[in-house]
């Protein structure tokens, strides 16, 4: 299945919400994902569910840990450089293996503009290698830094990492999805989909983590916590 960018499907004037888009990529995918699929996917989430991942994760007041990890071109970006340039939106995603993914990175492509007149940056954290992130950068013509984080070590200091089961494994396998080569190491681990807004002092002002990978912030909800 070839999943068309925004710009292609809509010539970039898609003017529905966020969830509306992924919506539609969800009934879409069960058309032609097997029931056992789709059951284990969903069983999988409701496990994180059960363990309260998100409910764990950061959350507002608290104070988002200092990092330092490359962008899609390979240089260096830190949380302190960011900050000193005002508020930040930062968006932790999967990969650009997940229509999921695509369909909130195009979203959020599309405020950039208006987070910029907000005094604020947008930057995305994902697990894959630099190589991905640039290839995805260029695919969807996106206008913020993709930042590489190996291992999850970002991702686990906000508490949102996650070790896929053996059978979620299985499928991924199954349907090409590498996540050793993508992600570049052996853990089969990912984080679960979050957005924040940290203040220039680092203090957490807006956060949504969901361990519902169909479910992401609304790109309007982010842009009401910068008024």
């Amino acid at each position: 299945m070839k999943w068309r960018s925004l710009e292609e499907s809509t010539s970039g004037n898609d003017t529905r919400l966020l969830r509306e888009i992924l919506a539609e990529r969800k009934e879409k995918i069960a058309e032609y994902v097997p029931a056992a699929t789709l059951e284990c996917h969903a069983r999988v989430i409701a496990g994180l569910k059960a363990q309260g991942l998100a409910d764990k994760s950061l959350a507002v007041g608290e104070r988002a840990p200092e990092f330092s990890l490359p962008d899609h071109n390979g240089n260096m970006v830190s949380l302190a450089q960011l900050l000193r340039r005002g508020r930040l939106v930062l968006c932790f995603f999967r990969g650009r293996w997940d229509p999921f993914c695509c369909g909130q990175m195009e979203a959020m492509n599309r405020i950039v503009a208006e987070i910029e007149e907000a005094g604020a940056s947008l930057v995305a954290i994902s697990p894959q290698t630099v190589k991905q992130s640039f290839f995805m950068a260029n695919q969807h013509r996106l206008r913020f830094p993709l930042l590489s984080d190996a291992g999850n070590q970002v991702a686990r200091q906000f508490g949102l990492v996650y070790r896929l089961p053996e059978e979620q494994q299985v499928i991924y396998r199954r349907a090409f999805i590498n996540l050793p080569f993508v992600n570049g190491d052996k853990s089969w681990e990912l984080p679960i989909p979050a957005t924040y807004v940290v203040d220039r002092d680092g203090t957490v002002l807006f956060a949504s983590a969901d361990e519902d990978y169909t479910a992401r912030a609304e790109p309007a909800d982010v842009l009401r916590s910068l008024s």
